[in-house]
């Protein structure tokens, strides 16, 4: 996306150069600032490197955001083969 292609703030995308999905948050220079769908700390994105989300690639980034909330909510984030652990080692094994 470039120029008048850019979607316009608040909108949904998704950031081929760190693989996240984020809402637009507005414009800094040649990039456009996105944040986490949950909220967060904002990220600068190439324009050229996004895409907007379709609404099924949005509803399932919105659950997945729901259910990493709930997850932490309950403690689940140290449990070996929580999803949490995004597929990180798990030192205890």
């Amino acid at each position: 996306m470039t120029g008048e292609d850019e979607p316009p703030v608040g909108a949904a995308v998704h950031d081929g150069g760190s693989g996240r999905v984020g809402l637009v948050m507005g414009h800094d220079g040649p990039y456009l600032q996105l944040r986490p769908l949950g909220g967060g700390r904002e990220w600068d994105a190439d324009p050229a490197r996004l895409r907007p989300l379709g609404a099924a690639e949005l509803l399932s980034a919105r659950v997945a955001e729901a259910n990493a909330r709930s997850r932490a909510c309950v403690g689940l984030g140290g449990i070996r083969g929580s999803p949490d652990t995004d597929g990180a080692e798990d030192p205890g094994r």
